[in-house]
């Protein structure tokens, strides 16, 4: 294979090829390299190449790791390129190669060991795997070390088996054969390798082994075993640490049902407690990753047990303690989010009345915990002015970490009462107050002393209070009273403005405490950082939501801080001001509400118009666009109950603004961000108030089809599909406006397709996807209208032009209205809304689906194969399914002429004609669950086959139609 002095020329170009890729050279070169070797992977010469290569001694490690991965592809998708009397030539071939590499290059043996268990899945006729491999490479340590990794590896193959070309029914069989019928050997196996090498430092690898087959050894069968111990002692293993730890809580995941495990629960459990001393050992040590691994052993022993924990809270109160000991010791907050989801999952049984015995034998290590967490909220001893010295992604943490801890804060609310944790909290507030609050009442400099100890328990207090309930009387009253009197400090006004503003719910029902509240908050807008004048915005926003009855009476005073506060607002404040004081408004009697929407409201237009006046760069224009949003904000909040038959006063009100927003669209209709906004007050406008909105639509309806016209924004055909769904409802709105809804419609049809003569499909992917949503809505309201129009034949054209595109959200317009209508082809609607499908209707559906259905076949298959994200595969099959359900027949054809046109060498006759037997198989039982699978397995394994990220190819060459025509 190779000559005495270099590598053979049969492997000199990979090799060549490879230097390349490594080399300083130009990236042409490199993509010519990266070409050849794609290419020469692919070729039915690489089996003969890469098996030189890996004989060789001269190729190097790189080039022999290239042939083991290469020769790991060529095995899973290219296996049809060898004869089938070959395959055990080449299983020997491997078995030669694992015990030449039992000793060298671990990634190579790596790589050796998944060819060899992928081609065990596939060659069916090797009934003695584990025998043949064991007698192989099973006869000195070296080799027993490929062994290890082999066993490892199978299952996760065989786990893996759609990567390969197999049925459902032999991969069912295949995986029992490997894995169940061998689990008894295996595991006498993995014994006597633990008993020969007792005494030797634990093996990973045997571990990595034994967790790889947990799912096909019992668990008590492996517990039985000296192998248990060896999993325990190499806990003290640095180097066998991790898969240890991983086994173990794999081991204890196979016990969750715990009424079938209770021997194998009885075992462990007293191992793992005893490892309890190790907590505390490794924090000393400082050991965190020890400490990390015991923590989670813990944990998910915990998680495993939860329900004995609740049925038997006394005999497993020990393990629910050294949880909260590993959250204790946690001084660094690096590990205790593992014990997160064990709170949780422990306080949804504890919180059952069945479990009450539990929850109050328990109760005391909840309590423990509220103080253990309170201790982690608090924020690092840094400078004062940033106490992470700089370090932002620290910064980001410790919130989206607070954040975590809240959450488990308001799992104790729930175990041992809201009153209980509310004390915890305030008593610390009153400990920092009794020890500080003289010497900080009035600080210099802005300097308080220990102010993270006072700002951690008013964040567990806002963490708390969606917990909280608005009839607590034993010490929220307290804790309101402190609050407002608290030193003034950035991040302690910060925390106690974001309370306030949490227990809005509880002062609606106090309003004794309203007055100072609102004053503090209020206050806040005056001060130095943004931060406590963004919370303050945030509280007034819930202050208004919640309390707005109480602020009817105060709706000027309102309005006068709130042109105050305006001009002088960050945008995102302004809004939730804004929608604080239109909550007021909403509050108003109904014959007073016109008059303070128009106090508001009128002021905002004014300055609206002023901007618009001016807006002469994008800056100023984006400005304007963030504008618009304020009178969206009134209209999504104030919306009264009116009787029927009473003009609804915000019509009257807003009839005086669409003509404001019309000319600002008329003036700004090619800058996309004041379209949006304005689209969206628009279709806010037709949610809030639905029919009231009549009397304003004929003037909408002209300007959102002018506009489209004007500008091609999709916006305009979102609101278009608002119209169609707040108009549709046939007890509410008479057939002469349904009719007039529909032309709209239709007008907005003739918009898009003259627009698609002139644009493709994927210059315009966010139209398509609005106008694709638009036709969901008319499928859903004007069924037999639309499909029995002359609109459906260009509809469908721009469907299919539509499916070139590679994008998730207009990819799934395009299927999810392909899906609908052809839902009209069976002989039942496919919505409760109508009691029949008219003949003609189902004629007209079948009628398209056999006219476009090869077309919409082969585009679906080319995309499901080559381009469409992973998001748009439920919705394609979705597609498909209707096809073959309403012609089976010709749909088989399409396929099989679908797989004809795939490019030559990326699929056999053989596996091209497996797949069309499997699914021909499946429609004449109408087995619609396996014809999905079957298409969802065949295009997974050709993508994997035969699409890398570089690959140009994004579609089968050779399907027509994918052009737009229309003609009016």
């Amino acid at each position: 294979m190779t000559s005495p002095n270099g590598p053979s020329d049969q492997f000199a170009p990979v090799l060549a090829a490879l230097a390349t890729m490594q080399g300083n050279v130009d990236r042409e070169q490199k993509y010519q390299a990266t070409q050849f070797l794609e290419h020469f992977q692919k070729s039915p010469e690489a089996w003969t190449v890469v098996h030189a290569i890996l004989q060789s001694e001269n190729a190097g490690v790189e080039a022999q790791l290239f042939a083991a991965t290469t020769l790991k592809g060529k095995i899973t998708y290219d296996i049809h390129q060898l004869p089938r009397d070959a395959l055990v030539d080449l299983r020997n071939s491997l078995l030669s190669l694992l015990v030449s590499y039992r000793s060298g290059s671990r990634p190579i043996r790596t790589q050796l060991c998944v060819c060899l268990a992928s081609l065990a899945l596939q060659l069916l006729e090797w009934k003695d795997v584990i025998s043949l491999v064991v007698s192989t490479l099973g006869n000195d340590v070296e080799s027993s070390v490929c062994l290890l990794e082999f066993l490892k590896i199978l299952p996760e193959e065989v786990t893996e088996g759609r990567k390969v070309s197999l049925t459902e029914e032999e991969l069912e069989t295949r995986s029992r054969e490997l894995l169940t019928d061998n689990a008894t050997e295996v595991l006498r196996l993995l014994v006597q390798y633990a008993q020969s090498t007792a005494g030797s430092p634990p093996n990973p690898a045997l571990i990595s082994c034994v967790n790889s087959w947990l799912r096909e050894i019992p668990v008590l069968d492996v517990i039985g075993t000296p192998l248990i111990d060896v999993i325990i002692s190499a806990l003290s293993s640095d180097a066998a640490l991790d898969p240890a730890v991983e086994c173990l809580c794999n081991i204890f995941r196979e016990t969750r049902e715990v009424d079938a495990s209770q021997e194998a629960i009885r075992i462990l459990y007293p191992r793992v407690m005893n490892l309890r001393p190790k907590i505390r050992e490794a924090v000393e040590a400082e050991d965190l990753e020890t400490f990390r691994g015991y923590t989670r052993i813990f944990s998910e022993a915990g998680e495993a047990w939860v329900v004995l924990i609740a049925r038997m809270p006394m005999d497993f109160r020990e393990l629910v303690s050294a949880i909260a000991e590993c959250a204790a010791l946690d001084s660094e907050r690096d590990v205790i989010s593992l014990t997160f989801n064990f709170w949780y999952e422990l306080k949804n049984y504890l919180v059952l009345e069945k479990y009450i015995e539990a929850r109050v034998k328990i109760a005391d290590i909840y309590s423990q915990l509220v103080d253990i967490m309170i201790r982690h909220l608090h924020y690092p001893e840094g400078s004062e002015a940033d106490p992470f010295d700089g370090d932002r992604e620290a910064e980001e943490k410790f919130r989206e970490f607070r954040h975590s801890m809240g959450d488990v804060l308001k799992d104790c609310c729930e175990v041992i009462g809201s009153a209980a944790c509310l004390g915890k909290a305030y008593s610390e507030i009153q400990t920092w107050m009794q020890r500080y609050a003289t010497s900080s009442r009035k600080p210099v400099n802005g300097q308080v002393e220990n102010w993270q100890s006072l700002e951690a328990p008013l964040f567990s207090l806002r963490a708390m209070g969606r917990m909280i309930p608005a009839d607590e009387e034993q010490v929220l009253p307290q804790i309101m009273t402190s609050l407002v009197q608290l030193p003034e400090h950035d991040k302690v006004r910060f925390a106690a403005t974001l309370v306030l503003g949490r227990y809005t719910e509880w002062t609606s029902k106090h309003p004794a405490y309203l007055e100072p509240q609102l004053n503090y908050i209020t206050r806040g807008f005056e001060h130095n950082s943004k931060d406590v004048a963004r919370a303050a915005a945030m509280a007034l926003k819930f202050f208004c939501q919640d309390c707005g009855k109480l602020l009817v009476d105060h709706v000027g005073q309102l309005h006068n801080f709130y042109e105050q506060v305006a001009g002088d607002l960050p945008i995102a404040s302004l809004y939730e001001v804004t929608d604080g004081v239109a909550h007021v408004v909403a509050a108003q009697p109904l014959d007073k509400i016109y008059d303070a929407l128009r106090l508001f409201c009128e002021p905002i237009a004014k300055r609206l118009m002023e901007k618009a006046n001016s807006a002469n760069d994008d800056k100023a224009k984006c400005e304007l666009a963030d504008y618009i949003q304020l009178l969206t904000i009134f209209v999504q909040v104030v919306h009264p109950h009116v009787p029927p038959g009473t003009l609804n006063p915000m019509i009257r009100f807003w009839s005086g603004l669409i003509p404001v927003l019309g000319t600002i669209l008329d003036n700004f209709v090619q800058f996309s961000p004041v379209c949006e906004r304005v689209s969206r007050c628009y279709r806010t406008m037709l949610v809030s108030y639905r029919t009231d909105m009549l009397p304003l639509l004929p003037q909408l309806a002209e300007k959102l089809v002018t506009c489209f016209q004007k500008s091609h924004q999709g916006c305009f055909l979102w609101v278009t599909g608002a119209v169609i769904r707040e108009f549709a409802d046939e007890e509410l709105v008479d057939e002469a406006t349904r009719t007039s809804v529909y032309q709209f419609l239709e007008q907005q049809c003739l918009n898009m397709f003259r627009l698609l003569n002139t644009k493709a499909a994927t210059e315009i992917p966010d139209v398509i996807e609005d106008f694709f949503r638009l036709l969901v809505d008319g499928v859903m309201f004007h069924p037999y209208k639309l499909i029995l129009s002359n609109l459906l034949q260009p509809i469908f054209e721009a469907s299919l032009h539509s499916l070139s595109l590679e994008q998730v959200d207009p990819l799934v317009a395009v299927l999810q209205f392909l899906r609908d209508v052809l839902a009209y082809g069976r002989s039942s609607p496919p919505t409760s809304a109508y009691p029949d499908n008219p003949k003609e209707v189902q004629e007209a559906v079948k009628a398209m689906a056999l006219s476009k259905g090869e077309l919409i076949t082969q585009k679906i298959l080319s995309g499901l194969m080559y381009s469409f994200p992973r998001d748009c595969v439920p919705d394609s099959s979705g597609v498909l399914l209707a096809l073959v359900e309403l012609c089976p027949e010709p749909w088989l054809q399409w396929m099989k002429q679908t797989l004809e046109l795939l490019p030559a060498g990326s699929i056999s006759p053989t596996e091209a004609q497996k797949f069309l037997s499997t699914l021909e198989g499946a429609v004449s039982t109408r087995d619609f669950k396996k014809i999905r699978y079957s298409l969802q397995d065949f295009t997974n394994w050709y993508r994997r086959k035969n699409v890398t990220p570089r690959t140009a190819i994004t579609g089968i060459e050779g399907i027509e139609g994918s052009r737009f025509s229309f003609s009016e």
